[in-house]
């Protein structure tokens, strides 16, 4: 009959060996999901670039935003994106997959002084010209981020604002339709000075009439959020200056 000191070393080796067999098992689920993954965030960047260039799905409702669908958002992409660039300090390079370059790495690159990348996208629509550029920036909780496409008069066309841990109902909103179609027609020119957009309160146009005073309307109760979304311009349009005074019509 097996002793006491025996149960538990059968206890602590079953024990020992389930460890490895679960981990083992979610070792593996990792590895084959890992493509997956990858392939969703690839179709996620592409739907988000067009989406903020007005290739989407959106219906008459103000609060939907639909994107082009997983299934032909690379056809689409390929489609309406026609060049992919890579600026690095003076040069400015093509690369096809710009798109999968993380912002929050080469922006954390420029802090240290290190070698960076910052990507746009060229796109046309309809015989016109799209400069989508990716923006990264801070909330009231977390990360935010975005796209946003000019012309060559630096007025807005359209953009893109998502978030990882925002207030439902209040900073989370920044990436309602309602919101983000306000930016539409917006300048980030004041005068001749790159000044961005600020979300503001107070500014005595609710319904985003005028285009030209560098503002939207705040969301409400979401201050800090609508804060980091103007910082979040505001340095994405600084960061960019050089290549856009490339190409801004004089």
């Amino acid at each position: 009959m097996a002793n006491k000191t025996d149960s538990n070393v059968y206890t602590v080796v079953f024990a020992a060996v389930m460890v490895v067999v679960v981990g083992s098992i979610l070792a593996f689920l990792a590895s084959a999901l890992r493509p997956n993954i990858k392939e969703n965030e690839r179709f996620e960047k592409q739907q988000n670039i067009l989406y903020a260039m007005g290739v989407n799905e959106n219906g008459d409702d103000a609060g939907s935003v639909n994107f082009i669908p997983t299934d032909v958002v690379e056809d689409e992409f390929a489609s309406y994106i026609k060049e992919q660039l890579v600026i690095q300090g003076d040069k400015i390079t093509e690369d096809n997959e710009a798109y999968l370059i993380d912002l929050k790495k080469q922006l954390a690159n420029i802090k240290k002084g290190e070698p960076y990348k910052l990507p746009v996208f060229i796109g046309e629509k309809d015989g016109k010209k799209f400069y989508i550029i990716p923006m990264y920036g801070k909330g009231l909780w977390d990360a935010i981020w975005g796209f946003i496409a000019l012309d060559d008069t630096m007025t807005v066309q359209g953009v893109y604002f998502d978030h990882k841990g925002e207030t439902p109902g209040l900073g989370a909103n920044i990436k309602m339709r309602y919101f983000m179609d306000d930016f539409t027609g917006e300048t980030i020119l004041n005068g001749t000075q790159y000044a961005g957009i600020a979300v503001a309160k107070g500014n005595n146009d609710p319904l985003n009439k005028t285009k030209d005073d560098n503002e939207v309307d705040a969301l409400a109760g979401a201050t800090i959020t609508g804060n980091g979304v103007s910082a979040m311009i505001k340095e994405t349009v600084k960061l960019y200056k050089p290549y856009l005074e490339t190409i801004r019509a004089k």
